[in-house]
């Protein structure tokens, strides 16, 4: 062995993944599964969620590298999906640990006092269900379900809350509700199918109605409620990016089940303003809060890209296809690291990682393999 080989060898040991994406730059899969290497660094066994990031992010986090599992056949993270299954439902108490604030804990039953948390969790276990037809996981997003549509009441016509405080009806919360529903509709059999489709049904023309979908057919973030009258109307608040790709991917599971034809057009409307107006000129998606965009708003882009994949199995237009590889290139290119993580802006430099802007950047690395 000459002393190059030696020592290319020596470096390879020191930083596979470095090398291999050195090897295969241009390879979807093989950037997907480098990627996800890394995202698994931060996970913690002991809890089933991850490091640097948070409750609802691990939600999206599993959803992200079963997708992974799905697009590429690979089985190598189900015992993933079994032990957070099993380990995110432990609550340490306050008390018992070391910092309230950092310190990773997780909630029987995937609730919480957030509806919107829930909703992450349902479509991650259905999602993990698709893959492992494992029934306790199917089992688990109606139980969450359930407990999502205890919270519909009457304040602005209908609706689902954010919270279980009852101060805020917004844009996600009702969309993951939405979603939920319509996935359940397509997985469950005879009336109890038929009941989540009656719900999805209720929801989507709720939503409709509400006037969050604003006349460019974008989302605003929710509802503002007049304390004298009890109507509600559009906030007019942010548009982001999650608040579209979450309503394109309901649009899309509950055009399966029979939502009626105007569906699809709904969700094409959507989906092609949702492009137009987060792309960059060179077609890179941004979110408004670009570069800080705090522990959420780093996880919303991915989301967007991933529903919009699925709309795209169903009704798929070359634009769309083109968001996949441009984006999915860009990140590659311009905002990886040597250790093959990735920042919050994916037009570059890479910045700060963490979990939550691994899994959202991997969204966008699985929607550029080929299926």
């Amino acid at each position: 062995m000459t002393l190059r080989r030696i020592i290319v060898s020596a470096l390879c040991l020191a930083a596979a993944a470095a090398c291999l994406g050195q090897t295969a730059p241009t390879d979807a899969k093989q950037r997907a599964e480098l990627g996800v290497q890394a995202l698994q660094q931060w996970y913690v066994p002991k809890m089933g969620l991850y490091r640097t990031t948070g409750w609802w992010n691990a939600a999206n986090a599993i959803t992200t590298i079963t997708d992974y599992m799905r697009v590429t056949g690979s089985k190598q993270y189900e015992k993933v999906l079994a032990n957070t299954y099993k380990q995110a439902q432990i609550t340490i108490p306050k008390e018992q640990r070391i910092d309230a604030k950092k310190e990773l804990t997780g909630f029987p039953g995937f609730l919480n006092n957030y509806y919107d948390d829930e909703g992450w969790w349902a479509l991650a276990w259905i999602n993990a269900w698709d893959l492992t037809h494992d029934p306790r996981y199917l089992t688990m997003a109606r139980s969450i379900f359930e407990d999502m549509a205890a919270s519909w009441d009457q304040t602005c016509g209908g609706g689902i809350w954010w919270s279980k405080d009852k101060k805020y009806k917004n844009a996600i919360a009702n969309e993951l509700f939405f979603s939920v529903a319509a996935h359940l509709a397509s997985r469950v059999y005879s009336a109890e199918g038929q009941a989540y489709a009656d719900w999805a049904s209720k929801e989507w023309q709720w939503f409709q109605a509400t006037g969050m979908i604003n006349s460019d057919h974008l989302v605003n973030d929710g509802l503002v409620i007049d304390t004298a009258t009890g109507k509600c109307r559009n906030n007019q608040k942010t548009i982001w990016t999650y608040n579209q790709g979450v309503l394109i991917g309901a649009l899309a599971e509950w055009s399966r089940t029979g939502g009626g034809g105007d569906v699809l057009t709904n969700a094409r409307q959507i989906a092609d303003a949702a492009v137009t107006h987060f792309s960059d000129k060179t077609g890179i998606i941004h979110e408004p809060c670009e570069p800080n965009c705090g522990a959420d708003g780093i996880q919303f882009k991915g989301i967007f890209l991933r529903n919009l994949r699925d709309l795209n199995a169903i009704a798929p237009e070359p634009v769309y296809g083109r968001a996949f590889s441009v984006n999915a290139d860009s990140i590659w290119a311009k905002d990886r690291t040597p250790q093959n993580t990735f920042g919050t802006v994916w037009s570059g430099p890479p910045g700060e990682s963490n979990a939550g802007t691994q899994s959202s950047a991997l969204d966008a690395l699985v929607t550029a393999i080929k299926q």
